[in-house]
């Protein structure tokens, strides 16, 4: 497994709008495909924030982390964010999300990100409590409850 921007590999821009959409599309109801490829065409530098990376085996993908300024306009407080983790079913405990997690996370302290921020779902705390991440807040977003958590990139902790 290797992980690569996306920009490097667009073949699988179509593909990855679609999961984008289907897997987190109950946070943003009135979200479209065409919405969500257009977002992710935009992230052109490998260097620079907004950018999505894949994990890939070969030619096929196996799933995407993305760094972003605002992943939701509802969660203005907080920025940067680490977005849109997605490993694909076939992937699944195979450290593909930790990979993927831990590279957003270099990239962001290469950046000079002092801190790093993502939200979840409460079931998903512990998982990435385990890769260092802390808890901030909880609170509703749209019909979901999640819990946004921080980590600092720069730390000799991480």
């Amino acid at each position: 497994m290797r992980i690569a921007p996306l920009c490097h590999s667009p073949q699988h821009l179509d593909a990855l709008a679609r999961t984008h959409v289907q897997a987190f599309g109950e946070l943003l109801p009135a979200w479209t495909v065409q919405q969500a490829r257009d977002e992710l065409a935009t992230h052109t530098a490998p260097d620079a924030i907004p950018t999505t990376w894949l994990a890939l085996d070969g030619a096929d993908w196996l799933g995407s982390v993305s760094l972003l300024d605002e992943d939701d306009p509802r969660l203005g407080a907080y920025t940067p964010w680490l977005a849109s983790l997605y490993v694909r079913p076939a992937a699944r405990a195979r450290r593909v999300g930790a990979a993927l997690v831990w590279h957003c996370v270099a990239a962001a302290a290469a950046l000079g990100v002092a801190r790093l921020h993502l939200y979840c779902e409460p079931a998903r705390v512990t998982y990435y409590a385990r890769l260092g991440w802390t808890r901030l807040d909880h609170l509703p977003l749209g019909a979901l409850q999640v819990v946004v958590m921080a980590i600092e990139p720069g730390s000799p902790h991480v």
